[in-house]
């Protein structure tokens, strides 16, 4: 399975008032491990960044007059997406932004005719309904070092959103894109957390909790138009 965890840094928040994208990151994930590919840019947006989100990113007019503009590098971005799971924290967001860029560029596609999206903002206030989930409040909530993020940044953001997910959607042994990218069979074990021999407890779930997992996998599967990778492993017995 092929996800990519995606996050964009853009002019102002309207889409609707000509903003663009300024930067875009993207890291890639192969069977819930980091594969140590990426792909990150920044744009030139043909516009001036406003006042309030210079203050969220620190990206400068003047910097980004000597980037290249989304549509010389539309095709490099297609082909790193093209057929993965993205990942986004307010996919929304994001996806909008990245539709009208792929729209202004003359490319004929959209997100969603190249990939599924995974909205890990929905996610989060499901799993925390009533509670912050912002990404600095994930982090806390889930112990991501995100202490390097004073101001944001895409590339940075879609690296700790990536543990973040794997932290929320459980099953990862230690978080940290540092570890080394997993071989083409999954076997990699770096950066696994040698805990002892200690008492793990093992709590089945109840009924209501069986009933409210098999809820959630048919969200995810309406979402993503596919069968949720839990089921594939082997892990319960409906369909989508």
């Amino acid at each position: 399975m092929r996800q990519i965890v995606l996050d964009t840094e853009t002019t102002g928040l309207e889409l609707s008032d000509g903003h663009r994208i300024i930067e875009i990151g993207c890291v890639e994930l192969v069977h819930r491990r980091p594969s140590g590919r990426s792909w990150h840019r920044y744009l030139r947006p043909e516009r001036e960044v406003e006042a309030g989100a210079l203050a969220v990113h620190g990206i400068t007019n003047e910097f980004l007059a000597s980037q290249p503009l989304f549509a010389e590098v539309a095709a490099e971005f297609l082909e790193f997406v093209e057929g993965a799971e993205l990942v986004i924290h307010n996919a929304p967001f994001d996806v909008g932004f990245l539709d009208a860029e792929l729209a202004r560029a003359g490319t004929g596609k959209t997100i969603a005719s190249i990939c599924c999206v995974l909205d890990t903002l929905t996610m989060s206030r499901r799993l925390h309904p009533g509670q912050r989930n912002s990404l600095d409040a994930l982090c806390k909530r889930y112990n991501v070092d995100n202490s390097g993020r004073d101001l944001h940044g895409a590339l940075l953001d879609a690296r700790i959103l990536a543990d973040v997910y794997l932290a929320m959607s459980g099953g990862q042994a230690a978080l940290g894109l540092d570890s080394a990218p997993a071989d083409a069979g999954g076997s990699n074990t770096a950066g696994r957390v040698e805990r002892g021999a200690v008492f793990i407890p093992v709590i089945a779930a109840n009924q209501p909790e069986l009933e409210a997992h098999e809820q959630a996998l048919l969200a995810i599967e309406r979402a993503c138009s596919g069968r949720a990778v839990f089921r594939r492993a082997g892990g319960g017995s409906g369909d989508p």
